[in-house]
């Protein structure tokens, strides 16, 4: 993982929260440059991620430090297993242990739920994806994780991609009455193809709105919320009527019915969870 600046810019604001001006429990139980060695080890299994963070974490304390780390990023660790050692002046250990064990077990959780995905819908052509339901100021890290858990990233951002939403069309006034408005609809596409070239993707409900939306062939189609047989039903009808077209299913999707959606033939699969609940993956830091 190469640090951008916005990435150094965070390690610095996340130091400077715990931190403040002073460790003062270290500075009064550690004796100035005494030197020793700590190990981070991983607490339960799943795929690390942010190693290489957490070794920017210490030496951005201390350039002496050293930081050696026994596993890469997107490796898969066993519960009790070294991750990496720290070498140097242990108040510079235990300052930046906690800053360090964070950023670890944040986007190693999201690794780890990520492969499980990545997993199950393996033999498929599906593709899991993430969306913009991350932690403000942290979505660069946050996708990375997805994608070092073999997950892809959506649109980076607003401006990296158009998905039209209920919202959208609710107070762009295609939906009237709770229906969509065909010719409203039409309209809006093609002001939408007039204007950019950027792929379009609409976000509809059920089935007679993905008919409407698709007789206007956006590029991708958002399933959302939709029951298994809805969705299968839809994607017979798109493979009939609308092949270019590429589908995309979102809402309700877990680790229990994720093969099943998969199967089904969809081409995408986004899941706001893998980002905004997953749980931390475990480590620790043992001073030797």
């Amino acid at each position: 993982m190469h640090l951008s600046k916005e990435t150094l810019l965070i390690i610095k604001k996340a130091l400077n929260e715990d931190i403040n001006t002073k460790d003062i429990t270290t500075c009064l139980t550690i004796p100035e440059g005494l030197k020793g060695q700590g190990i981070i080890i991983a607490k339960e299994k799943g795929i690390l991620c942010g190693i290489e963070i957490a070794e920017e974490i210490f030496k951005s304390l201390d350039t002496e430090i050293s930081f050696k780390n026994f596993k890469k990023d997107g490796a898969f660790v066993e519960k009790g297993e070294k991750i990496a050692k720290i070498t140097g002046n242990l108040r510079t250990v235990l300052t930046g242990e906690r800053v360090a064990l964070n950023f670890l077990s944040m986007l190693s959780g999201i690794s780890t739920v990520t492969k499980k995905f990545v997993d199950k819908v393996r033999g498929t052509n599906v593709k899991i994806l993430d969306t913009r339901k991350t932690t403000p100021n942290l979505r660069n890290l946050e996708k990375y994780a997805v994608s070092t858990g073999g997950g892809l990233n959506h649109r980076e951002t607003l401006f990296h991609g158009i998905l039209v939403k209920d919202n959208h069309l609710k107070a762009s006034g295609c939906i009237i009455n709770s229906k969509l408005d065909k010719k409203k609809v039409a309209a809006m596409i093609a002001n939408i193809k007039k204007n950019t070239s950027i792929k379009i993707e609409i976000e509809v409900e059920n089935i007679s709105e993905f008919i409407i939306v698709a007789d206007n062939h956006p590029n991708i189609i958002m399933l959302d919320n939709f029951t298994l047989p809805d969705l299968i039903k839809t994607i017979e009808k798109r493979n009939k009527s609308y092949p270019d077209i590429l589908l995309e299913a979102s809402g309700g999707i877990t680790l229990k019915n994720v093969k099943k959606v998969a199967r089904a033939g969809i081409d995408f699969i986004s899941i706001g969870m893998l980002t905004h609940s997953t749980q931390a993956l475990d480590f620790s830091l043992d001073i030797l």
